[in-house]
């Protein structure tokens, strides 16, 4: 039995509650307010999207999404091109962005090494990284990836496949988050926190 009284607008919920985080209630909600609107303002919303997909591309150099070619990132001079730091995906690129704090480039490679979920270091962006390093301009990896086992066996087969190239290899810190306090936080981020001590300035 049909459950909604149109077969479009059916179809039309089917889709959108393929999209994460939107379940059929707001599915049909989104559906309803598309529906009010204006059919320029649909248009305009579905061609933003089929634009999302068709034409952005994947910058040639870091794989960050980019509108040409080569991505902001990489083709900003006053970026320092010594430094790049290697993230899981782009959404870490946004996120590092965000905090003002990193001047250099980045490399995504498109997930973490996991046998479990079937993705192999072949699957990743991990042999254009070593390309770029081979190049000899990089003088730094940072590591950005997640704090779990995948994203440390990731770092560490990175490292590995970088030995013997002269790059200095880091890691971001991982500690209590500023705000939060030591009585709520686990003890591996606060064994991590201890063992990345830094000096305490006045």
């Amino acid at each position: 039995m049909q459950s909604y009284p149109s077969y479009l607008l059916e179809n039309a919920v089917n889709q959108l509650s393929k999209l994460p985080g939107v379940g059929r209630k707001s599915a049909l909600r989104l559906a309803l307010h598309l529906l009010r609107q204006d059919s320029q303002q649909v248009n305009d919303f579905a061609q933003s999207i089929l634009l999302l997909k068709n034409e952005v591309k994947y910058c040639k150099v870091c794989r960050n999404i980019s509108d040409s070619d080569v991505c902001s990132i990489c083709s900003d001079p006053k970026r320092d091109a010594t430094t790049v730091c290697v993230v899981e995906t782009i959404k870490e690129v946004m996120l590092i962005e965000e905090t003002e704090q990193y001047k250099g480039l980045y490399h995504v490679l498109g997930g973490v090494i996991s046998p479990m979920d079937g993705i192999k270091p072949s699957d990743l962006e991990i042999e254009s990284l070593v390309d770029r390093v081979s190049k000899g301009e990089i003088k730094e990896i940072v590591f950005a990836l997640s704090p779990t086992m995948e994203g440390d066996t990731t770092a560490y087969y990175i490292a590995r496949k970088l030995q013997g190239s002269n790059v200095k290899m880091t890691t971001i810190a991982r500690g209590i988050s500023v705000g939060d306090e030591l009585q709520y936080s686990d003890s591996v981020t606060l064994g991590r926190s201890i063992l990345d001590r830094q000096e305490y300035k006045m």
